[in-house]
Formats: structure tokens, C-alpha cells, sequence
């Protein structure tokens, strides 16, 4: 999930040339090198979000995910609450509202073949029943439960990457103590991302000039086809791109850049985040 949501077709262009040639890059080029500087913004013209440290966005994020998805089924109060919670966090972050409906169309394509494996439940009342298949009120429960924890979260990751710089995120995680090897996987991924889907709209394309999409039953065969010749392109040539990197100094782990440490505002927004987070929770302890 986390592919989809730093991987959108707005990106898949590569980014552009920098002016200095000396910037330039090819793609052995360990990341660590071509992230940017330090991260130091100008809190006075930012909102009160984008002002805090990217390690607190982060374990912002974290703590209302581990919020929304321990909530049970059925609790339609304290997900109101927390949606409520996460639309003025929208708010206040003022991200494309385009953007992010365009976001969540592609990720809700994914998500919704899972959301429907949870309606068809034993137990409850059955509402309709064909065959085998037999709808329940515990079903409707069950998937209405899960699409807004889907939802919710959805809209919590869109925030962090939409709000944040995904290189500023992986330092952030460095900063954190994420396990090096995770944020290795997560910023390889990154930066051939978009190396990769070239290389597939250039094979879409050498298709389609050969008239090999027309019939719908070849379409199907040339997509398998094209999706087996790309992964043992990316097989053969991620050794000899993670050769090349060991060769430039390439040692496994990014190097930590400067980051704004956490001051009091990060402290007390945690502190709220982790108040709003718990307070619902409440809720379920009352008779």
C-alpha cells in the first residue's frame, strides 16, 4: 500500500535536470546523494502542520493509525469523532483537494477487492442469499467498519506524503531508528519507481504500434507478457545498479542530514494527538 501511495501517476514523470551539471545524476547514484540539504523551513509562513519537525508528522500519523484500526466493529460514534478529527487536519494542512480525491480513486481500486471479502460473513440475520453467497447483518457490519478504518488511514498517509517531501520522510525515519535496511528498501523504491513505469509505457507503446491491443483477448496476453519481461528487466539490472552504488560508496543506509529537532510545539502536539487519540477510546468503557 505504502507503493501506492508514494507512486501516483502525477509522478511518474522523472524530475527534472538541476541547472548545475555537477547535480546531475544516472541512476547508480546512491540516494543518499541526491536527496536534498537540510530541511529548514521558515516556520513563520507555514501553518501550524507544516511548521512541526517531519519526525513529528510521522509519529503524528502513527499514533491516530494505531487509533482508528484498534477501534471495534460497530463503534460508528468514535470513528465520527476521529473523521471529524482528520477533516480539520485536512484543514488545516490545506492540501489539493483534486489531488487527494485522485489519490484515493487509485488506492480504493486496491483496497475495495479486500473490502469485498468482508461482507459475505457468517453470523447475524441473513439479508439475501444466492447460492452460496449470503449477505448478514454482521457482513454489513464488518464492511462498513473496515471501509472506514480504510478510509481514515487512506486519508492520513495522503496527508503525510502530500504535505512532506518523501526524502525528508526517509530522513525522518533515519532519525527515528527505523531498521536501515527498511529504509534502504523504501528509498530504492522511490527513486527507480519512475525508471520502472517509463520502461513500461515504452513497451505499452512499441505494443499498441504493433496493433497488439486491438483484440481484447490479445490485450490481456501482451499486458502478462509486458509485466513478466519488466520484472526480469528489474531482476537482472538491480545487481548490476547495486554493484555500481557498492563501487561509489554505496554502504547499505542513507547518511543522516540535518533535520529540525523537536522544540515544545512538537511536544505539545504530540501530547494533543495523543489526548484526541485516547479520549474516544473512553467512550467504550461507559455502560
Amino acid at each position: 500500500m505504502l507503493l501506492l501511495h508514494i507512486h501516483h501517476p502525477s509522478s511518474l514523470a522523472p524530475p527534472a535536470e538541476p541547472s548545475n551539471p555537477a547535480q546531475r545524476f544516472d541512476e547508480t547514484t546512491p540516494f543518499d546523494q541526491t536527496t536534498p540539504g537540510p530541511h529548514r523551513p521558515c516556520r513563520s509562513r507555514l501553518n501550524p502542520w507544516q511548521s512541526l519537525a517531519p519526525q513529528t508528522r510521522i509519529l503524528t500519523v502513527l499514533l491516530l493509525l494505531l487509533a482508528i484500526v484498534s477501534t471495534p466493529n460497530g463503534e460508528w460514534m468514535i470513528w465520527a469523532i476521529y473523521g471529524l478529527g482528520v477533516l480539520s487536519l485536512l484543514l488545516v494542512v490545506r492540501v489539493s483537494g483534486r489531488e487527494l480525491l485522485q489519490r484515493l480513486a487509485v488506492e480504493s481500486a486496491f483496497v475495495g477487492v479486500v473490502l469485498l471479502g468482508t461482507l459475505f460473513r457468517e453470523g447475524g440475520t441473513t439479508l439475501w442469499q444466492w447460492g452460496w453467497f449470503r449477505i448478514t447483518t454482521v457482513g454489513l457490519v464488518v464492511l462498513g467498519s473496515v471501509s472506514c478504518k480504510a478510509l481514515l488511514s487512506l486519508l492520513l498517509l495522503n496527508l503525510l506524503i502530500l504535505s512532506t517531501p518523501v526524502p525528508v520522510l526517509l530522513q525522518a525515519l533515519v532519525a527515528l531508528r527505523t531498521p536501515p535496511l527498511l529504509v534502504a528498501i523504501l528509498a530504492s523504491m522511490y527513486r527507480y519507481l519512475h525508471v520502472l513505469s517509463e520502461e513500461f509505457r515504452v513497451m505499452a507503446r512499441a505494443a499498441a504500434a504493433r496493433n497488439l491491443t486491438r483484440h481484447p483477448n490479445w490485450y490481456r496476453l501482451v499486458v502478462g507478457s509486458m509485466i513478466g519481461s519488466l520484472f526480469i528487466r528489474t531482476y537482472e539490472r538491480g545487481e548490476r545498479i547495486y554493484q555500481a552504488m557498492l563501487a561509489r560508496g554505496y554502504r547499505g543506509q542513507l547518511s543522516r542530514s540535518e533535520l529540525p529537532p523537536p522544540g515544545r510545539r512538537d511536544q505539545l502536539a504530540l501530547t494533543l494527538v495523543a489526548t484526541f487519540a485516547l479520549l474516544p477510546q473512553g467512550l467504550l468503557l461507559l455502560p
